[in-house]
């Protein structure tokens, strides 16, 4: 059977190798599970009910991608369009989280609907690569401040906007041993770094007695206060458009890198440069973002931490397919989760902000008119503490500066109409 569905021997692989690979990928990734219903929290959900709808879209997700695209590709819920669902859409617009899950669900449709008809490939290639890569580079800086705040080590100032805390207070001083603990584990090639790490600052935190132990193991919590509670009628609103394009826009290109790094180390192009079978991989992740709403979590998307899996001999969907079945598993851990403290995953953000702005090697700093705009998103992004702000002032100042360079011909239909949309959605609110 497993050869039928995955063939095996045809990629030249075996059900041992599949199996490392998918635990492998599942070590790299695991730290959402305790990151997302933390962030999620923020917004107002319940934190037991989110850590229920994580494990299952994850593993929806990872089942579909397995079964039907045969991709060694694990999806989750994502890091950056997590804190943009809490941070913008609720805590800065003033949205209540059940319209955000409808904003969530609305961007899986519209995902799946490109998917289908095959214009993502146009979207794709309409949106220059500098924006990609400072959009990315910005949600990394915005997560780094985000992680800086939960531990105390960054403060809001009334003189200076922002200053240093108390570094010496014990929040502080395990978030920052959290961070080095992940970046001398993983400059010594250990896959589960960031997992390790927030289980031994978690546990310095029972030993310290700033926390409280309440078990590792019992039955799933309930997941009806965020099951099928997204509200559709709030998103009509002219106002949640520009919400429901960011879900769309950041979840759109962070699949499509994703899918293009996880191939080329895979080897898995074709003679082209092609990915096969790239719908029904692009239909997985928009399937796995429609259940995450339904069930009550921020859009679902595939990660990077598959290059982890695909390294280890991950090569078809049974890779996946493990990944799935590990974080159905994991429902059982809800105590541990429970108990793990912000300042254990602040290290976590700030270890993926490093990973986010890494892209910013490739940006043609010799080109200003190329490289202003992607300093204007990174900037604004932390700065306003607003995902969606960046990427408008992003795409309106590209727009704007190759205009007024006498570069226009580097601008595209889909660059020009979304600042003006940007615009006046700025001018008429």
């Amino acid at each position: 059977m497993l050869e039928k569905l995955f063939k095996l021997k045809q990629n030249q692989t075996t059900l041992k190798q599949e199996v490392v690979a998918g635990l492998t990928t599942f070590l790299t990734m695991a730290y959402i599970i305790f990151v997302n219903p933390m962030m999620l929290a923020d917004a107002g959900m319940d934190h037991g009910a989110v850590f229920v709808a994580t494990c299952l879209a994850a593993a929806i997700g990872c089942l579909v991608m397995g079964l039907v695209a045969n991709y060694p590709i694990a999806l989750a819920p994502g890091m950056g369009l997590n804190a943009f669902f809490t941070y913008t859409v609720v805590g800065e617009m003033g949205y209540s989280w059940e319209t955000a899950l409808g904003a969530v669900f609305l961007s899986g449709i519209c995902f799946l609907v490109l998917s289908l008809v095959r214009i993502r490939e146009w979207i794709v290639n309409s949106i220059p690569m500098s924006l990609r890569i400072g959009i990315a580079a910005g949600i990394g800086l915005f997560l780094a401040l985000l992680g800086l705040k939960s531990a105390g080590i960054v403060v809001a100032s009334p003189a200076t906007l922002v200053t240093m805390g108390d570094i010496t207070a014990f929040p502080a001083v395990m978030a920052a041993l959290g961070f080095f603990l992940i970046i001398a584990m993983v400059h010594h090639g250990m896959k589960s770094a960031v997992v390790i790490s927030i289980l031994a600052i978690t546990l310095l935190g029972v030993l310290f007695g700033d926390v409280q132990y309440q078990g590792l193991v019992s039955a799933p919590p309930s997941i009806m206060p965020t099951f099928m509670k997204m509200d559709l009628s709030g998103v009509l609103e002219i106002s949640m458009l520009s919400v429901v394009f960011a879900f769309l826009f950041v979840d759109l290109f962070d699949t499509s890198g994703t899918l293009v790094a996880v191939a080329q180390r895979g080897g898995f192009l074709d003679d082209k440069g092609r990915l096969p079978r790239l719908n029904r991989a692009l239909t997985a992740d928009s399937t796995a973002t429609i259940a995450g709403a339904m069930l009550g979590t921020s859009t679902t998307t595939s990660y990077v931490e598959s290059t982890a899996g695909v390294s280890a001999g991950g090569r078809t969907g049974l890779t996946a397919v493990v990944v799935g079945l590990l974080f159905l598993g994991a429902l059982f851990i809800s105590p541990l989760a429970g108990m793990v403290p912000a300042y254990a995953t602040a290290g976590t953000l700030f270890y993926v902000a490093i990973l986010m702005m890494s892209g910013l090697v490739h940006v043609e700093w010799e080109d200003i008119t190329e490289a202003a705009p992607v300093v204007v998103v990174c900037i604004l992004m932390p700065l306003t503490f607003s995902i969606a702000t960046g990427i408008a002032m992003g795409f309106i100042s590209y727009a704007l500066i190759k205009l007024m360079s006498g570069r226009y011909k580097d601008l595209s239909a889909g660059v020009v109409v979304l600042a003006a949309l940007f615009i006046a959605k700025f001018i008429y609110g």
